[in-house]
């Protein structure tokens, strides 16, 4: 049986094998058009096979509304020696479909140059997937290191073959702002750069002093939206907020609780005591901001960030605690809540979905998706309140953690070792939950802060093959910890084939 990462919900292999070749046709149903050009794109590189339509081609793609048990990004996929039928409800299932599809045949297939006298052979099978939790994950920080969006790209493609579905891109923080916004041209122009960074953990007072910078454009951000729908994965985008704003405030110190004060975008890592004030021009600010956002991104989702909030300068601010007064607030600590609730609000009046990192799963407003990464148990505690929850436990999704204690492991995120096993033992939905309670569990995400990963090599060094441990978790939610681990050693040659710079 091949080895199949993320494993399907149910595979039978046959003797035989289906041919791709010069001939190979496609008969390709109605609305299934797109799903057959990202085949012929994919496949294109190594093997060269034209892959044209024909309603006499052996090899089908077909929307089938019948079959519904499917969901949205179930398949049914049949092989024998003379055709090949891929079915799904919904054009997502197609594309991960596909997905299988390049991981039955050879490895070779994945590779981006011409692969000459491989024969491409797919294995007679019937195979029917669905996923078992929606929301499967992962999260790339480009405020602290930018990266190009031609990286973004390739970065979208390995998650795809993965069958991930949510890319959450998280552009702002208080390094660096990377997202233009019309209206405030100096978040990207000042926001976007800095003078150096901070060498070793939070803490420490040595510096690189090596100006970092970068922003995408407009027409950059959409481009990546369509190429990452075109390949079923949606672009979920961060903008940082009340905290984790320095970047802001140094191109606009009047959104700040010390308007007087001129702030650079920081250089150090950890948390920063700077945030947005509570006036009536920041949440104007932030409203416009995210309708740029929103502009761009089509995303059901939008994360506003909202965890690691100090409230020491709300506390001394006396417009702060006269706001919190107004708003019939017990203390200045409250306006965390009310400022998430009013943005919100507006995402919420806008057609999309709030989400927020919860520090306790019981923070923030009731509309809001949350995603629980301090404690495994405040997926339950945010379950109960009736919030939808993606579970993001640092010590099973961080992907900045080091992958093991031996020392030639690179510079990482201080404190502890998350393993490939840790990975895969994570199950997002708590023990103990009953069923309304799991059913409000979306799924499971990776996170790659990177304060300490500044490079592509890097990333995909500490991603993979992490994340295939989630994709499969998140994918077919079995805890066969033996069956993943024999199926990714041959895995393993399909990142080879794809140039990844994997863990070993």
């Amino acid at each position: 049986m091949p080895a199949l990462v993320p494993h399907p919900t149910e595979a039978t292999f046959r003797p035989g094998h289906f041919t791709l070749d010069d001939t190979t046709e496609l008969h390709i149903g109605a609305g299934a058009e797109p799903a057959a050009e990202l085949l012929r794109a994919l496949l294109a590189p190594a093997t060269g096979l034209p892959l044209r339509p024909s309603p006499d081609g052996r090899f089908t793609l077909a929307l089938d509304p019948g079959r519904g048990d499917l969901g949205v990004e179930g398949y049914a996929l049949t092989i024998d020696p003379h055709t090949m039928l891929l079915r799904a409800a919904h054009p997502t299932g197609l594309l991960r479909g596909i997905q299988t599809i390049r991981q039955l045949l050879p490895p070779q297939a994945l590779s981006a140059i011409p692969q000459p006298g491989t024969r491409w052979l797919l294995p007679c099978a019937d195979i029917t997937d669905v996923p078992r939790h929606p929301w499967r994950g992962a999260m790339l920080d480009v405020a602290r290191h930018f990266q190009p969006v031609s990286y973004l790209r390739r970065y979208v493609d390995l998650l795809a073959l993965h069958k991930i579905s949510v890319f959450h891109l998280h552009l702002t923080d208080d390094q660096g702002w990377r997202m233009p916004v019309a209206a405030h041209p100096k978040l990207t122009e000042i926001g976007g750069h800095r003078a150096g960074s901070q060498k070793g953990p939070a803490g420490s007072d040595t510096y690189d002093g090596i100006p970092h910078g970068g922003a995408y454009t407009r027409a950059e951000l959409a481009d990546l939206v369509r190429y990452s729908a075109a390949r079923g994965v949606t672009v979920m985008p961060e903008i940082e907020m009340p905290g984790h704003v320095r970047a802001a405030l140094a191109a606009y110190p009047r959104l700040g609780n010390h308007p007087e004060r001129a702030l650079d975008v920081w250089t150090r890592w950890g948390v920063c005591d700077t945030v947005l004030g509570v006036h009536d021009e920041v949440l104007e600010f932030c409203r416009t901001v995210l309708d740029e956002v929103m502009d761009v991104f089509p995303s059901p989702y939008i994360h506003v960030g909202g965890e690691e909030c100090p409230t020491t300068e709300w506390r001394d601010s006396a417009a702060a605690r006269e706001r919190a007064a107004a708003e019939g607030l017990p203390n200045p600590e409250a306006l965390h809540g009310w400022f998430l609730g009013q943005i919100g609000d507006h995402l919420v009046r806008s057609g999309r979905r709030p989400v927020g990192w919860a520090e306790t799963g019981a923070e923030l407003p009731l509309d809001f998706t949350v995603m629980t990464w301090r404690d495994s148990a405040h997926t339950l505690t945010a379950a109960r309140r009736g919030h939808p929850v993606v579970s993001a436990y640092h010590r099973a999704t961080y992907l900045d953690y080091a992958q093991s204690a031996a020392p030639h492991e690179p510079p990482a995120q201080p404190g502890g070792v998350v393993d490939l096993r840790a990975v895969h033992d994570h199950d997002p939905v708590p023990e103990d939950a009953d069923a309304a309670m799991a059913g409000r569990v979306l799924g499971v995400q990776a996170q790659l802060w990177t304060e300490f990963v500044t490079t592509p090599a890097h990333i995909e060094y500490l991603t993979y093959p992490r994340l295939c441990a989630l994709a499969d978790r998140g994918w077919s939610g079995a805890s066969d910890w033996a069956g993943f681990r024999s199926r990714l050693d041959e895995h393993m040659a399909r990142l080879d084939a794809l140039g990844v710079q994997h863990h070993p």
